[in-house]
């Protein structure tokens, strides 16, 4: 089966442009009256489990077990998708916090939040026809392209963990 014919793409697309487009929006969303200030560390912290797990699942792969890097992969998509959903509450509900940080650390923090935010885009697609291949048991072109997914999701879990520890002081 070829990824044109895979049941998956149509959704995978427009999962991968309403998604990006919808978090974009709803940046100008506030919906006063909730305190949602805890979420920042609890997200930040999942992106660092995604992280660990992604290695984890790299792991196991690398060692032939097919059945553990698949349940591992799958807890990362669930926990990516929980980040997301915690991320967006915590935006709609507080105002977005400066970075307050001057000279070096400023050029730093702005190069890791851009390419994170572009990179975030960039990584629905990928994952998505990523397990897409995977589902579809096309092993070989699951493989081709995880190559190029797994750093990518890697840098974007571990950079969401620099973005919070760097704007974290900064908070009120």
């Amino acid at each position: 089966m070829n990824e044109e014919q895979t049941p998956y793409k149509k959704l995978i697309i427009v999962l991968s442009v309403v998604l990006p487009l919808a978090v974009a929006a709803l940046f100008s969303v506030k919906i006063p009256g909730y305190d949602f200030h805890f979420l920042p560390p609890i997200y930040a912290t999942i992106n660092g489990i995604t992280a660990i797990l992604l290695m984890a699942a790299f792991i196991a792969i690398k060692n032939k077990k097919r059945k553990l890097h698949e349940l591992i992969m799958k807890i990362c998509i669930a926990c990516s998708a929980l980040f997301l959903i915690m991320y967006v509450t915590y935006h709609i509900t507080s105002d977005s916090t400066p970075y307050g940080g001057e000279g070096v650390l400023r050029i730093f923090y702005f190069f890791i939040l851009i390419t994170h935010i572009f990179l975030s885009v960039a990584v629905v697609p990928l994952v998505l026809f990523t397990f897409s291949r995977a589902l579809s048991g096309n092993f070989e072109r699951h493989k081709a392209l995880a190559k190029f997914t797994f750093p990518i999701w890697l840098y974007v879990a571990v950079s969401g963990v620099i973005v919070y520890l760097m704007i974290s002081p900064y908070y009120t």
